[in-house]
């Protein structure tokens, strides 16, 4: 058969898929293949296919519902049909098995949650050094304290580096010292933290 069949792969450069073609109309192909060479070799060659035709033909076998040839590994001999026409039933269930669970773990994946952050409209920048700050009480950069500051004297929030409030004119940093016993206190305090009088 090795021989029927090297004989064939070179006429049909090496497609032996072709095969089918060439059982029912070798005389065509063979015609094509020769071309214009002499009466002997086109003889000879004649012979040496018709020969390697019939080594292989009962290696193959003719599907009665598409007209198919098809070797032994591609026909179903339960059904007495090529595997095309009637699939074995070990092997389409195993494909529909396969197709199923990769829909499966498609559906899944579309409904699973692979992030649990949380989205912001804006980042905040550090008023000291300008950069994103990230979410803490103090910028992820230089440190510096992010916690509003809010006027001693009219309660407006302030910016964490404003020296006098926006509203007021109030100055921010400036202690707040008790008029009684002269402690200073922190800003925004109201009542002396050492002798409790009213500020």
């Amino acid at each position: 058969m090795g021989r029927g069949i090297g004989i064939l792969g070179n006429l049909f450069g090496g497609r032996i898929g072709s095969i089918g073609g060439a059982l029912e109309s070798g005389a065509n192909v063979l015609q094509d293949k020769l071309g214009d060479k002499s009466p002997q070799w086109r003889k000879e060659q004649e012979k040496s296919f018709d020969e390697a035709q019939e080594e292989v033909r009962p290696h193959f076998i003719k599907s009665p519902s598409c007209n198919k040839w098809v070797c032994s590994d591609c026909w179903n001999e339960e059904e007495g049909l090529c595997i095309d026409c009637a699939p074995r039933e070990s092997t389409y269930v195993a494909k529909a098995r396969s197709e199923a669970m990769r829909r499966n773990i498609d559906e899944a994946a579309e409904k699973a949650t692979v992030w649990h952050g949380e989205i912001e409209a804006r980042t905040t920048l550090c008023p000291h050094c300008g950069k994103p700050a990230g979410n803490g009480n103090f910028c992820n950069h230089c440190g510096q304290s992010l916690r509003m500051l809010k006027c001693p004297k009219c309660g407006a929030t302030l910016q964490p580096n404003m020296k006098f409030c926006g509203e007021c004119g109030t100055p921010v940093g400036a202690k707040n010292v008790c008029p009684k016993c002269g402690t200073e206190n922190e800003p925004g305090t109201k009542y002396c933290g050492e002798c409790g009088a009213k500020l």
